[in-house]
């Protein structure tokens, strides 16, 4: 018996517990479909070394697909049982379920009682790498239905690299409680992902809480970290032709200004901006057609007298000299007025602002 939990979002109660009628080996008539059917769309850097159980690491990572029938079952093997993923069906973005990871391979229910016809499905990784990897390994259908043929893509294509704000930690916490709470980070509801749906456009997130450009909470810094197919093995290389953005927005040094000074010797402002200058002409070798718009906020490294948009600024004025294309801003969030991570309410802000720029400056 394998019995699956998924939670109403907001308020995170049962929304329905029950038994499998059927498994992936078809003993009851129920259809497979393997991760490997071209009518399976994936977005996101994801490991497709074995096509028949694709790897997904990043915050942001989705999958999508149109199938037939009254219901859906998944089948997702968890490296830690810590994951979380929003199961979106028939476009419903208010609505939507939650599904919380077990340990190993468990078939999830997300679908019973829906209409005999063709429906929207999409898996969306709310958590970030530090909750593991997960193995996608298919869907079950109702007997004899299938796949439609895959949703078009968006005109255009949107990458995100950044830190906790970016990840989406604390957005789903009241504003009393503490931000750490696993099940409460939706990067569904990220700033990112709000922004790349406002614009119609594919999107990825590269991104993990605590890290800087400089230093980090940990031993790894963004230059070292951002190239990764795998963010847990620094061995992995990710292939930047596989997948090019039209824009990319780097939201990075608010850790940097928490930790600066534990560097020793600690840098003066000529080497933080020629460090941020660096990692952004690292995203240009990748991408150099790409409008890159580097942001900083919403939180206390936007607060009034911060030194850090300025140093951000300067580093970007140097860039615009060699970028003879001339694709490259800044857009600072507005300070949220607390010192932990923004709200929704504070994400839907951001990605407002964010939108009209990219709107007024690329005329989507």
């Amino acid at each position: 018996m394998k019995i699956t939990t998924l939670l109403r979002p907001w308020i995170f109660i049962i929304l329905f517990m029950y038994t499998l009628l059927c498994t992936a080996d078809n003993s009851s008539g129920c259809q497979y479909i393997s991760p490997d059917n071209s009518s399976i769309q994936y977005t996101g850097r994801i490991d497709f070394s074995d096509p028949e159980a694709p790897l997904l690491f990043w915050p942001g990572t989705y999958i999508k697909a149109d199938f037939q029938g009254t219901s859906l079952q998944i089948i997702l093997d968890d490296s830690l049982g810590r994951n979380f993923y929003n199961i979106i069906l028939d476009n419903n973005m208010e609505d939507y379920l939650i599904l919380c990871c077990r340990k190993g391979t468990h078939t999830y229910p997300a679908a019973v009682g829906l209409k005999d016809t063709i429906h929207s499905m999409m898996i969306f990784r709310r958590t970030e790498g530090f909750s593991g990897p997960t193995r996608f390994r298919g869907l079950i259908l109702d007997k004899n239905r299938t796949l439609a043929d895959p949703p078009e893509r968006p005109p255009h294509k949107i990458e995100f690299y950044g830190n906790s704000i970016t990840c989406g930690m604390g957005n789903e916490v009241p504003d009393q409680d503490e931000d750490e709470n696993n099940a409460r980070r939706n990067n569904f509801m990220a700033y990112g992902a709000i922004t790349a749906r406002n614009l119609n456009a594919d999107y990825t997130c590269i991104a993990k809480s605590g890290i800087g450009i400089m230093i980090s909470w940990f031993d790894i810094i963004m230059p070292e970290y951002y190239d990764r197919l795998d963010p847990w093995n620094p061995d992995s290389r990710w292939d930047f032709s596989r997948w090019t953005p039209d824009v990319v927005v780097i939201n990075l040094f608010q850790n940097d200004s928490w930790l600066i000074n534990k560097l020793d010797p600690v840098p003066d402002e000529n080497q933080i901006i020629q460090a941020y200058s660096q990692f952004v002409k690292m995203l240009r070798n990748q991408y150099p057609e790409a409008y890159i718009l580097c942001t900083l906020g919403s939180m206390d490294a936007v607060n009034t007298g911060s030194p850090w948009p300025g140093y951000i600024q300067k580093a970007v004025d140097q860039c615009k000299k060699k970028d003879g294309k001339n694709k490259i801003d800044t857009l600072f969030f507005d300070f949220d007025g607390t010192y932990k991570h923004p709200r929704i309410r504070h994400h839907q802000s951001m990605a407002k602002k964010l939108t009209t720029c990219i709107k007024k400056k690329l005329n989507w």
